[in-house]
């Protein structure tokens, strides 16, 4: 029978609609997930059933009813359902947060703790959560002023009624993404074809924008962003079945035959072949990493 309470407006028409921010999931026992990276920061809060989470942070972690935890924008996360599950999965960029000392202190506390072990809702928290789910059910649109609000007062829950050693731990994977520019590098280096491009992209010089890369990642970023092509392309060819075309365009090459160039020099082989090498169990590595840059040079050539 449903309970819920019929909204009296019909609110699919209205330019402040939210899309993807908090999302309701319900999945039966053995849905699986492959590792994916995140686009976003994002929270797992589960209502009912448990959920297998396989990442850097909670390694082969089972996540129970009423716990939730954190990943951060750019690590890989896996998840399988070991029973029929019921979980809100918040997406997010920069936190609303409403006291800004209060949560400066939580990142200034934060500290990698030896294992990463999921909180538990407290009562306010599980009234927020039960309220939220019965909301996203309602409707496939939801008031985006709303959810704005209902964000805020989640944030606040967590940051205000748990003990700062609890949250400040539950905060660390975050803690080294604050900084303006290091979000806009996670968000934007496998959009770009190379260094200018990057740099222009964020409204930087060239000059200023290898500068700042290099003073925060200690390489340069014609290194780095070849080092994450090549973990992202690997990663696809052993771990997905999606066609090579679409791994090449993916990644940014303007033919096949760049794309079998650029494998060969990283990998030694083919892309074909890699993946056929990988299907029979064999682990590929990395063979090559390109030192130096040039103004303009492709990244994908």
């Amino acid at each position: 029978m449903n309970t819920f309470c019929t909204r009296q407006i019909d609110c699919t028409q209205c330019p402040k609609i939210s899309e993807g921010i908090l999302v309701h999931h319900r999945f039966p026992k053995g849905q699986h997930f492959s590792a994916d990276k995140c686009t976003q920061n994002c929270m797992i809060f589960m209502l009912r059933g448990e959920l297998l989470v396989n990442s850097e942070e909670y390694p082969g972690t089972t996540l129970q009813n009423r716990q939730f935890i954190l990943q951060a924008i750019g690590s890989k996360m896996e998840l399988l359902a070991l029973t029929d599950v019921e979980y809100i999965v918040y997406w997010f960029t920069e936190l609303p947060v409403l006291c800004e000392e209060r949560f400066k202190e939580i990142l200034d506390r934060s500290e990698a703790p030896l294992t990463f072990t999921p909180l538990t809702a407290i009562p306010k928290l599980r009234n927020l959560l039960d309220d939220l789910s019965e909301y996203l059910q309602e409707q496939p649109t939801a008031c985006g002023k709303y959810i704005d609000i209902k964000c805020q007062e989640l944030v606040y829950i967590l940051t205000s009624y748990y003990p700062l050693h609890q949250i400040s731990t539950f905060f660390y994977p975050i803690s080294t993404y604050t900084e303006s520019f290091h979000y806009f590098v996670m968000q934007n280096y496998d959009k770009v074809k190379n260094v200018e491009e990057f740099a222009h992209l964020g409204g930087y010089t060239t000059t200023t924008f290898r500068r700042l890369f290099k003073n925060m990642y200690n390489v340069p970023v014609y290194e780095w962003i070849l080092d994450k092509k090549r973990e992202g392309i690997l990663n696809d060819l052993q771990f997905t079945k999606q066609r090579i075309s679409v791994i090449s365009a993916r990644y940014g090459f303007d033919s096949l035959s760049h794309f079998a160039h650029f494998c060969k020099d990283s990998f030694g082989d083919t892309p074909r072949s890699l993946r056929k090498r990988a299907a029979n169990g064999e682990k590929i590595t990395i063979i090559c990493k390109e030192k130096g840059e040039e103004e303009g040079e492709d990244i994908s050539d």
